[in-house]
């Protein structure tokens, strides 16, 4: 059996432009990547849109439908998302403590937190396979973890971990790939960026841009299975520098977004709808600019709309 991981970070700890630095890794057998990588490529040719994943560029709905399948069809696959969180000013300061510079320690870093994201995803290997698991880890393309040859150290780092507690798991490469070319590395952008987005309670902005990622996730959470399906297959974590990780429980973060969100929507829904009943042949153009919504917002009062209608929320993306 093969197990691939793709890893990406958000906010670099020595930017000093951010309070927390993330980092992300996305696993599954090679089979259910492969399944994945294939059902996404299918949306992309359906919606008509190849261009690349990223949550932080969603800044209009007209790809909504795009991600909420994207977003859809990955959390109901059998899919495992870890994301780490490291306070950076907590990181500096243990840092100062032993005289390590601010490019010392995140050097340390770039070898210590991916080890220990992708040992906590392959250290249950051995109860699901019982014959040797060859791992395959892809990193987002960066000269700096060349500059550290950050492949060799995590190999090594990774196998002496699998030989010493007796697991079944080799790590077999590790690879720098650009995210262009890589669904999985999109894919755990956009899940670490509404991860982020739910932890920094970005939805209380008053953007558009805020209220259009917020439309998203909402969307995306309210379908089916995917609220309890996120909240099971994403395992969060932060740094406290101790020697074992501390878990977050997701729900706290997830649960103050839905119910500020359906009482945000309750409010616009019977804004939108009062003026609907008074302007029953208004065309979807007018309706937009009487209730103020720029043209990237279309596609959020398209789903209101039809919720309005009773058709549901989500009759025009699925």
């Amino acid at each position: 059996m093969h197990y691939l991981i793709y890893f990406d970070e958000s906010n670099k700890l020595d930017q000093f432009n951010a309070d927390y630095s993330y980092y992300g890794a996305y696993g599954g057998t090679d089979a259910s990547m492969a399944k994945v990588v294939k059902q996404v490529r299918n949306i992309f040719k359906q919606c008509n849109s190849f261009s690349e994943l990223h949550f932080r560029e969603y800044t209009k709905d007209n790809l909504v439908k795009k991600y909420f399948q994207t977003l859809h069809t990955v959390i109901n696959e059998n899919v495992q998302i870890n994301i780490l969180t490291v306070n950076n000013k907590d990181a500096l300061y243990a840092a100062q403590r032993i005289g390590l510079t601010t490019t010392e320690l995140r050097n340390l870093f770039y070898i210590k937190i991916p080890e220990r994201l992708f040992y906590g995803m392959t250290r249950d290997l051995s109860s699901q396979e019982s014959g040797m698991v060859r791992v395959k880890i892809k990193v987002d393309q960066n000269d700096e973890y060349d500059k550290l040859f950050l492949e060799t150290k995590i190999i090594e780092q990774m196998n002496a971990h699998s030989a010493y507690r007796n697991k079944n798991y080799r790590v077999v490469n590790v690879l720098s790939q650009n995210s262009v070319k890589s669904i999985p590395l999109q894919i755990v952008d956009t899940f670490m960026g509404i991860v982020i987005f739910l932890l920094e309670q970005n939805y209380l902005e008053s953007s558009n841009t805020a209220k259009i990622k917020s439309d998203l996730i909402y969307r995306f959470l309210i379908e089916g299975n995917n609220l309890i399906n996120f909240q099971r297959q994403i395992k969060l974590y932060k740094w406290t520098g101790h020697e074992e990780l501390t878990s977050i429980n997701i729900s706290d973060y997830v649960s103050p977004f839905m119910a500020y969100k359906a009482a945000y929507d309750s409010q616009e829904i019977i804004r939108i709808q009062k003026i609907m009943v008074e302007n029953p042949v208004m065309s979807l153009k007018e309706l937009r600019l009487k209730v103020g919504y720029p043209n990237t917002m279309k596609n959020t009062l398209i789903g209101y709309k039809d919720q309005i209608e009773g058709r549901g929320r989500n009759y025009s993306i699925l």
